[in-house]
């Protein structure tokens, strides 16, 4: 039996979703019973893919799907379905790689039209009300899909059939496992460095996107090898973002992306996992360099974080829009003459600092950024004049905050807070990261997490990356704490994981769980796209619960998953940093164990200060018979005598006595023969 003909939105937990409710389409949810719909009436499916962030897709819903002729003719032709891509990335995946396969380039709001059967056959981007930007008008496309299906359907059914077949080829394939060699992953960074613009930073062009998973693999080829140009790309790439107009000066926060190669006109929407990945990249530049811009950055970002993305329960909203008020960036860029009413006499010593800038092309009002010379005299002595700003801005209309609190995302940004807690020594951002962790950890249900959670609302079943990520987060909760529930949670998360995504083989995973239902095709989850796969946080958190726990099976499994991921990824045209960031944790796992006297601390603030993504750290007190730490290969531990010890791959230093030892061992890159 058919679905009601009329909008079906309403009851979604998706804000997303909820924000097109009201629409005159009769918009699905994606379901099985809207896939029922499409098969029993025979009419193809219009799939429209956006989230609650994205500006284009404000617009198209604006000038189309709010539009009550163009909405008669979706719902006379087609079964309209509406998907939250941050709640579905499984089915984001698979109709993206259809679109780009045809040659198209992808991006949001994603437009496909699918045979009732699900498989594509044809799609696009954003396409506007009326014909213009050399695209025809979207009820014209409508009518010619419609045609063409009526007159064509054999044809355009058996394109859809080879289509589906390619995608699937592409997402959910098996390869040989590749031997894994440090030589892969410099092979990786050395292509990304020509790439880098030298006087911007981030890869040349526009538009400029923070690319983390590729900065990820910059910064550890110089943690690997000791070449400094790796380090100062990416130490150019972070500066530049962070004085830029990209970077929330007033109110803390990265935007998703610049559209100029300057990193000053931001597309202003604001996502947790870019805030999450730049507080861990700031946390590891902090530590080589000590330069106050990133501890600024960090401080300014969590208190943003607190303040204004934390849900009832402590878990974290998912984004901020990039429109208010019916206009993108309205909320975060300024006039001189706001700056002088907010600022008064002050005004002109901030202007020394900041400066506002109107680049070609930008017809809002001025975007606020750091002048280029961070030397200035009094330039770090501007807090307070940045609050007074933010109390100002705070009387305008704020941008909508998407609620839902995705899994994989809190899993970042408790893992970045953890980080960020003990490298600056601050307790209240550890307990903020333990109670997003117990908001996601009482979300299991029947020993499974969700996706997505908003209120008493949850999405079922979770994907691989969830898993992934909390389990990562547990175990940085462990090297925090030392509570080992920590780790039996991580352990626990791993059997479910390997129950409901694991292969055949046992050494790759799939995306979806194995009972959904209502893909047409489980996708490997292999290619990074703003963060890093499914399959390389499944790898990352793996090799680091082994290394944690001392568990040589699980480390050599670690490696098998690795080597079956790494064969997938040489057949990759892009996305593969994040799998062959895995190299060195699995070849070269690092493991400090820190005996520490019964009062005070020796070397867990040295290692605190010098985070090394390679490098899972532990620590007892002195005397203590119940620990049950070891070092790689079984040895004991000594207790009886504070002392560090630093283990790489299965060779271990001295005993290090000296905390200044340890911190010039821990801060001295291995240098290529």
């Amino acid at each position: 039996m058919s679905l009601p003909a009329q909008n079906l939105l309403s009851a979604e937990a998706s804000p997303y979703l909820r924000q097109h409710k009201d629409n005159p389409v009769h918009w699905r949810s994606w379901s099985a019973e809207a896939l029922v719909e499409a098969r029993e009436t025979g009419r193809p499916i219009l799939l429209s893919i956006g989230y609650a962030a994205c500006h284009w897709c404000h617009v198209m819903a604006h000038e189309s799907f709010e539009d009550e002729a163009v909405a008669a003719v979706m719902n006379r032709l087609f079964v309209n379905i509406k998907v939250d891509r941050e709640e579905r990335p499984d089915i984001d995946q698979i109709y993206m790689a259809a679109l780009t396969a045809t040659g198209e380039q992808g991006g949001w709001p994603l437009t496909m039209f699918l045979t009732p059967d699900a498989q594509p056959f044809w799609g696009g981007t954003y396409f506007p009300r009326e014909p213009r930007y050399g695209r025809a008008g979207f009820v014209q496309i409508l009518e010619a899909i419609h045609r063409a299906w009526l007159e064509k359907r054999g044809e355009i059914t058996a394109d859809a059939a080879r289509l589906t077949a390619h995608v699937a080829s592409q997402l959910s394939q098996n390869r040989e496992p590749s031997p894994l060699s440090e030589r892969q992953f410099a092979a990786l960074a050395e292509a990304y460095l020509p790439a880098i613009d030298l006087e911007r930073g981030g890869l040349k062009g526009a538009p400029k996107f923070p690319n983390a998973p590729i900065m990820t693999t910059l910064w550890m080829q110089w943690l690997e090898s000791g070449e400094a140009r790796y380090r100062d790309a990416v130490l150019l790439s972070l500066r530049s973002m962070l004085d830029g107009g990209i970077y929330d000066h007033v109110g803390g926060g990265l935007c998703r992306y610049s559209t100029d190669a300057d990193w000053m006109v931001p597309h202003f929407e604001k996502m947790l996992y870019d805030n999450a990945q730049l507080l861990t990249l700031c946390g590891w530049a902090h530590g080589a360099t000590g330069d106050r811009l990133f501890q600024d950055r960090i401080e300014a970002t969590v208190s943003w974080l607190l303040r204004e993305m934390r849900t009832k329960g402590g878990a974290f909203a998912s984004s901020l829009d990039a429109d208010s008020d019916g206009e993108e960036g309205k909320f975060y860029t300024w006039t001189r003459e706001e700056i002088v009413e907010a600022l008064g006499a002050e005004a002109e010593r901030f202007l020394e600092i900041y400066a506002l800038a109107s680049p070609p092309g930008w017809e809002g009002h001025p975007i606020l950024h750091r002048r280029a010379d961070r030397t200035t005299p009094g330039s770090e002595d501007v807090a307070a004049l940045l609050e007074r700003l933010r109390n100002h801005r705070d009387q305008r209309v704020r941008p909508a905050r998407d609620d839902k609190v995705l899994v994989d995302w809190n899993g970042l940004v408790i893992r970045a807070l953890v980080q960020c807690a003990r490298q600056f020594n601050r307790p209240h951002w550890l307990h903020a990261a333990k109670q997003a962790y117990r908001t996601v950890s009482e979300s299991i249900r029947e020993g499974r997490l969700p996706h997505s959670i908003l209120g008493e609302q949850k999405l079922y079943p979770g994907l691989s990356c969830d898993y992934a990520a909390i389990m990562n987060a547990a175990i940085s909760l462990y090297e925090a704490t030392g509570d080992g529930d920590y780790l039996a949670d991580a352990r626990m998360l791993l059997a479910t994981l390997d129950r409901w995504h694991a292969d055949s083989g046992g050494t790759g995973f799939y995306l979806s769980a194995s009972d959904s239902t209502d893909v047409i095709v489980r996708v490997r989850g292999d290619v990074d796209e703003a963060t890093p796969s499914a399959t390389a946080q499944i790898v990352e958190a793996v090799a680091r619960l082994a290394t944690a726990s001392g568990d040589f099976d699980l480390a050599a499994r670690a490696f098998d998953i690795a080597a079956s991921a790494a064969g997938r990824a040489a057949h990759q045209r892009y996305g593969q940093a994040g799998i062959v960031n895995t190299i060195p944790l699995v070849l070269n796992p690092r493991k400090l164990v820190m005996v520490e006297p019964t009062e005070g601390s020796l070397f867990v603030p040295e290692a605190n200060r010098l985070p090394d993504p390679r490098r899972i750290d532990l620590s007892v007190p002195v005397s203590d018979k119940s620990a049950k730490l070891t070092l790689p290969g079984g040895a004991e531990i000594d207790t009886s005598r504070p002392a560090a010890y630093l283990c790489m791959g299965l060779t271990c230093l001295p005993p290090i006595g000296d905390p200044a030892d340890l911190r010039e061992t821990m801060g001295t890159p291995r240098r290529s023969a």
